[in-house]
């Protein structure tokens, strides 16, 4: 039976990688072209390359994991390990160096690329953690949710606040460069150090319970032939990869989105739904003139993700896993199409729709972690090697990809349709940015729909894997005795 302190033990280590993951994918371009003084091609280009190149580092990452041994366990260790070369990386990522520009872009290419290799050995064992706390099906879905929740609320917390925290340190648009500069290095910083903090404590608050039926390693080929013939793997691979590329894109695309559509900074009057909604305040400050409309919009969005998160405990357990991905993907492809023919003034609107967007891409992702822990028992019984951290890599892959692509596309849209840091965008620049917060989203939820509708676990074969394994470890522990 797994505890509460260790379902929120375990909530804090993906709260810890979601604040730099959503800082990466809704921040980090926008600093680099905006802050750091790159051009948006040379961004998409480098995302694409440097991506692509650690997608490969999950599964290596995932072998490791699964050979490791330690009184700790297999997976945990990595959080003690990792977690302050996890935040000193996350400050280097964030910092402009006095350089010319060809060395700035080397030293953006190499710290991003250790970045995200780091991110890798870090959060693939945490994923794993979620296939060996607890043999339950439905312990596995009550830890997920924990999961999500606390990785939206961690998300919440870096898209809300971050761009307050670097004006607070002198980060505004106004600001000579260099102290923007300065600024965004410190709240980095401010961030990497809570991330430190709660891996930490995720380590410190979890346990791992469950043994493979097949002591013995196998090879690592053996572990890749049993992984290619996994079908349901395969599906939610295709599924996360097209998950990812409808969030990424949306992530990367809003500041850019409110910045040069919206024009944020030139709002004096903001209006929802013919309501002058500017004297709303949070903690005695009025909302719209404290923060950032894209913050706000990012931070509502995350709080709607919390809410698909709780929801789709009960509903899958309803109706199943499947229909309720299916169901919530075929929703967010109808509202992103209709989001394209906003204009800048139906803030409302926009508001409005990222809320209920947000809603069906929460539900989505805690169903997708705990259908991995189904798919590495569908691999134990089918093959006796469960593999739990090449199959949890597989996740991570999912995501880099799904992101890469996103990433990379936006950004060379972007550069494709004419867009220069810090000027007034063309229309057609505008309408380039549009499509990477409605149409391009859209494909990506459309594309995994396709996928998961050929996902063969339904929520009966599910229970009937978990009871044949648990008699089998049973039948072990007996023998052994």
């Amino acid at each position: 039976m797994v505890k509460l302190y260790e379902k929120i033990g375990y909530g804090f280590g993906d709260m810890a990688s979601s604040m730099f993951w959503k800082l990466f994918g809704a921040y980090l371009a926008v600093f680099y072209t905006d802050v750091f003084g790159i051009g948006a091609a040379v961004v998409g280009t480098m995302f694409f390359v440097t991506r692509i190149w650690d997608t490969f580092v999950d599964p290596v990452v995932g072998i490791v994991a699964d050979r490791t041994e330690t009184k700790w366990g297999k997976f945990r260790p990595f959080l003690l390990w990792l977690a302050i070369p996890f935040g000193l990386l996350g400050v280097m990522t964030f910092y402009t160096p006095d350089l010319d520009e060809t060395a700035k872009i080397v030293y953006a290419f190499v710290t991003y690329a250790l970045m995200m290799v780091v991110y890798s050995a870090i959060n693939v064992p945490y994923a794993s953690l979620l296939g060996v706390m607890s043999p339950d099906p439905a312990d596995r879905n009550v830890l997920s949710t924990f999961r999500m929740s606390f990785a939206y609320l961690g998300s919440f917390a870096a898209l809300f606040f971050f761009m307050t925290v670097v004006e607070r340190f002198g980060g505004k648009a106004s600001q000579p460069i260099a102290e923007q500069q300065t600024a965004w290095t410190l709240a980095a910083g401010a961030f990497a150090a809570i991330c430190v903090v709660l891996f930490l404590l995720c380590f410190l608050l979890t346990r791992e319970r469950i043994r493979p039926i097949k002591e013995a390693h196998t090879s690592v080929r053996d572990d890749f032939k049993d992984l290619m013939h996994n079908k349901p793997w395969w599906i939610l691979l295709g599924a996360g990869i097209a998950a990812l590329i409808f969030n990424s894109v949306r992530d990367g695309a809003t500041v850019y989105y409110f910045k040069y559509f919206v024009m944020e900074d030139n709002l004096k009057d903001v209006t929802m739904f013919g309501c002058h909604v500017n004297e709303i305040t949070l903690f005695g400050q009025p909302v719209f003139t404290a923060f950032k409309l894209s913050a706000i919009y990012l931070g509502l969005g995350q709080l709607a993700n919390i809410i698909g998160v709780v929801a789709a405990g009960p509903i899958s357990n309803a109706i199943g896993k499947k229909d309720t991905y299916l169901g919530a993907m075929l929703i967010a492809s109808v509202l992103s199409i209709i989001f394209y023919w906003f204009e800048a003034s139906q803030l409302g609107l926009i508001f409005l729709f990222q809320m209920l967007i947000s809603i069906c891409a929460g539900a989505i992702f805690p169903l997708l972690w705990s259908m991995y822990a189904d798919c590495a028992d569908y691999n134990e019984l089918t093959t006796g090697n469960r593999a739990t951290g090449l199959i949890f890599s597989s996740s991570s892959m999912s995501q880099k990809l799904g992101w890469t692509i996103g990433s990379g596309v936006s950004m060379w849209l972007l550069a494709a349709f004419g867009f220069q840091a810090n000027m007034e965008q063309s229309p057609e620049t505008i309408d380039g940015i549009k499509m990477c917060l409605s149409l391009l989203p859209a494909v990506g939820t459309i594309l995994s729909v396709v996928f998961i509708s050929f996902y063969p676990l339904t929520a009966r074969r599910v229970n009937e894997n978990a009871a044949k394994l648990e008699a089998l470890r049973a039948q072990r522990i007996q023998n052994a005795e």
